[in-house]
């Protein structure tokens, strides 16, 4: 069957953007993450000190397919963005979601995944993730999250207080310790890296998972600085690829009781 000429100059167009795609993942010498490893597990520390992770494989297979070596820059989650924007890093790749507020700073790359939003509490609290059942009491939240600004937004104006945490791991101390009444976070976070250890034994999930596309956004995403457009089409081509092939369903399979890979 004959080609129509719209349709040879539309795969052409196509063939020489994968090449450009192609040339660019070619001159990738090294692919640095910017990553707070405190949040298991998408990003922890093993016993022996290496880190771990949903995060860490998924940034280790991207790295694979393009060919190029993988680096990894531990930094304090809130200061994620400023970092890359300095260029301490080529990509933030540490659970971070994409919301109308961080793309006013940064690109993302497409979506990979997205994790429910929920509280945990003490076991027969009775408290729900509402504004009026959290009113007088502490809630932590790791600081620079969509977590921390939805909880300002909606809880602290009306009496809760709201308390920001540099790492994850001090988060569950002081709820362990009692200081603290609530925590809000990812779900399998809070499932993998606190209710299902002995630390966790008198803690629960309190209330439904919380939804706000604005402020909880819509998926999790690679941060690139504006204007890295060749690195942000070379590392989607290689999560297209990825997903395609099912190598990120695996490697979910392996941390996840749900599917939360986005097609």
């Amino acid at each position: 069957m004959k080609m129509s000429w719209q349709k040879m100059a539309a795969l052409a167009a196509f063939a020489g953007a994968m090449m450009a795609v192609n040339a660019t993942a070619a001159e990738i010498k090294e692919l640095r993450f910017g990553v707070e490893a405190s949040y298991a597990p998408f990003e922890s520390k093993s016993p022996a000190g290496e880190l771990q992770g949903f995060d860490i494989d998924i940034g280790n297979a991207v790295c694979a397919r393009l060919k190029t070596k993988c680096a990894w820059v531990e930094n304090a989650f809130d200061g994620l963005i400023p970092a890359l924007q300095a260029r301490k890093f080529n990509a933030i790749n540490s659970d971070m979601s994409i919301t109308d507020q961080r793309r006013a700073a940064i690109d993302f790359t497409d979506p990979i995944y997205v994790i429910p939003n929920q509280m945990i509490a003490k076991k027969g609290s009775g408290l729900q993730p509402t504004a009026a059942s959290l009113k007088g009491k502490h809630v932590g939240v790791l600081q620079g999250t969509i977590q921390e600004t939805y909880a300002k937004a909606r809880w602290a104006p009306a009496g809760v207080d709201v308390i920001p945490y540099q790492t994850q791991d001090q988060v569950y101390a002081d709820l362990v310790a009692g200081r603290l009444d609530a925590s809000f976070q990812d779900a399998e976070a809070a499932s993998k890296g606190f209710l299902k250890k002995p630390q966790g034994a008198s803690f629960e999930f309190a209330g439904p998972p919380v939804s706000d596309e604005k402020l909880l956004g819509s998926g999790v995403g690679f941060g690139i600085r504006k204007g890295d457009t060749a690195l942000k089409d070379a590392v989607n081509q290689a999560l297209k690829e990825l997903k395609a092939d099912g190598t990120i369903d695996r490697l979910a399979a392996k941390y996840f009781d749900v599917k939360v890979v986005l097609k």
